[in-house]
């Protein structure tokens, strides 16, 4: 179990440097929830991450739908735990202004069956709602204490910039930019919004830190995966993924054996970001832990984007 923390922007929250992503927690359309695996599944990965010492869970009112948030707060009731609770509001059409951001956090505070939540963001950056108005409904929000940090997700470099600019007009700081950030997707680092987050203090979230599985190195050529990911990641991708797989179990060697995963989400970790890989089994979330208590070197850390550059 680690006790390893980090602080989760300018919040004073300290979280582990992994969390644990809940997106498969009921979602029936992408990872067919109910058939490939069932709810004692992911009770046991919930209780396999509280042994392990992480202390967050990343969930949304979208997951399921309601089906995710509704899934923790029954596991916080049947098993009380000091757990930090990320969950998001989602900018569907019909919300046509920041004030409706009440009845998401209403909804998802019933759901979740908590009367705060520590870190609730803003799902998407879409319109017509301007980011100020969300921001503005948000810093309602924290000051009437229905939340304790505010965040942010899929925001650009400006975007971020603009939340960050809103916030502080009211005395708050924007605590993350929850992103899709992984080996295979280094886009963050090229389009300036690590280093915006970096210099504004705030904690990059990685989401799909394994790239769905396929940083894992469970799929292959002749192995790829089921459903909607098998039409993303087909085989000739996979096949030209093969030599950062191989890397990343060479890596892994030198450091007791460490697999593929946890290469990929200690990669991130040195990075200075929070990946939140998801898991529906205890046997994920032993091996997600296993990226925390150690750090790939930095010549490791260079070899992994050398390697990584090829596929971009």
């Amino acid at each position: 179990m680690t006790t390893e923390t980090l602080p989760l922007g300018k919040t004073g929250i300290q979280i582990s440097p992994i969390g644990l992503g809940a997106w498969q927690w009921g979602d029936k359309f992408f990872w067919r929830s109910g058939t490939k695996y069932t709810v004692e599944d992911i009770r046991a990965a919930f209780e396999a991450s509280l042994a392990a010492g992480v202390n967050w869970v990343d969930t949304a009112e979208i997951y399921g739908p309601g089906t995710s948030e509704k899934m923790l707060g029954q596991f916080l009731r049947e098993r009380p735990a000091n757990v930090l609770i990320a969950s998001k509001c989602f900018p569907y059409p019909w919300r046509w202004s920041g004030r409706s951001l009440r009845g998401a956090l209403r909804g998802s505070l019933r759901r979740l069956g908590v009367g705060r939540i520590d870190l609730y963001q803003m799902h998407w950056p879409h319109a017509p709602v301007a980011i100020e108005s969300w921001m503005e409904a948000m810093a309602e929000a924290a000051k009437e204490g229905l939340i304790r940090a505010i965040g942010v997700s899929n925001y650009s470099a400006e975007q971020t910039r603009r939340a960050h600019e809103h916030l502080a007009k009211y005395g708050l700081a924007l605590a993350s930019n929850q992103i899709e950030y992984s080996l295979l997707n280094r886009r963050p680092e090229q389009n300036g919004i690590v280093d915006t987050c970096r210099e504004l203090g705030v904690t990059v979230i990685a989401y799909s830190p394994i790239a769905k599985g396929m940083l894992s190195g469970k799929y292959t050529p002749e192995n790829t995966p089921p459903g909607l990911r098998g039409a993303r990641y087909n085989r000739d991708y996979l096949r030209r993924v093969q030599p950062l797989i191989g890397l990343m179990k060479e890596i892994g060697q030198t450091h007791g054996a460490k697999s593929p995963t946890q290469v990929a989400l200690n990669w991130l970790i040195g990075k200075g970001a929070a990946p939140i890989p998801g898991a529906k089994n205890a046997r994920q979330v032993q091996d997600n832990a296993g990226a925390m208590g150690w750090r790939l070197t930095a010549d490791e850390m260079k070899a992994l984007d050398a390697e990584s550059d090829k596929l971009q």
